[in-house]
């Protein structure tokens, strides 16, 4: 492939068609962390993240030798600043233009306006919007700069069904307990690794499902503690009382059949 890597090669005469991930390729955009390194594939059209101190350091040498991968140049932090300006001198005169303006006042300027957007959604649903344009206008200039035209992505194949497997058979609950342990920390790792790759928008995402799944669990043990206590303090669950049957001619009450089958029991 003739395409020179984006580190200042010059530009190919043919284009190159690539089959974009464009979600991908938005979050290595931007994502300008000096650790995290994104290198977009030309066959694929996925993108490879890099993150130092966690991907094996030999993996630059091999990426760089390697004339399928384009190096993606982040948008820096100065123009994403001048994105959040922008944006809030569309908004109208009101409280929230002001919170956001005194939020990107100093260090911790992303931060802060992240926060004041999370508690009012119509305004960060519309910031998401502002943002992917101006991105979008950066990945295209990108795209053009090293002769790369985007096109569709196929379709993915439909998953191919399971075989049946037979149950196996139920582990002691020593190691089931163990084996618990052992998931939980080795997923903590794992979430600890992506969250290192993931941009400004995923990661929102990300805490939100996760204050949600906490809130969850809290309300769930608090609900179990109270029954419990009930149940200590003898009162019974309470239990909707059974719906009033008809009397119907010639038929008997429950409680003067009750009453007549204990006449009838030899004392």
């Amino acid at each position: 492939m003739s395409t020179d890597k984006a580190s200042g090669g010059a530009r190919t005469k043919t284009p190159v068609e690539v089959a974009v991930d464009w979600e991908a390729l938005e979050d290595a955009f931007e994502n300008n962390a000096p650790e995290v390194h994104s290198y977009l594939h030309l066959s694929t059209g996925e993108v490879l993240r890099v993150v130092d101190g966690i991907a094996d350091p030999q993996m630059h040498s091999r990426i760089a030798a390697d004339a399928a991968y384009v190096r993606v140049e982040p948008v820096s932090s100065r123009e994403q600043y001048r994105w959040m300006e922008r944006f809030i001198q569309m908004l109208d005169p009101s409280d929230l233009r002001d919170e956001l303006t005194l939020a990107i006042d100093g260090r911790g300027a992303f931060r802060r306006f992240k926060d004041v957007l999370m508690v009012n959604a119509p305004e960060r649903e519309r910031w998401f919007a502002f943002r992917s344009e101006r991105l979008r206008v950066f990945m295209e200039a990108w795209l053009e700069a090293h002769a790369l035209t985007a096109v569709p992505r196929p379709a993915p194949a439909p998953p191919a069904p399971e075989a049946a497997t037979s149950e196996p058979a139920p582990a002691p609950a020593d190691q089931l307990g163990a084996r618990r342990t052992r998931n939980a920390e080795w997923l903590r790792r794992q979430l600890r690794d992506i969250a290192a790759t993931l941009g400004a928008r995923d990661l929102d995402r990300l805490l939100t499902f996760a204050e949600f799944v906490k809130a969850r669990r809290v309300a769930r043990n608090y609900s179990q503690r109270h029954d419990a206590g009930n149940a200590e303090d003898g009162e019974a669950p309470s239990v909707p009382p059974p719906a009033p049957q008809s009397s119907a001619p010639g038929s008997v009450a429950p409680e003067e059949a009750h009453a007549s089958a204990q006449k009838t029991l030899p004392s």
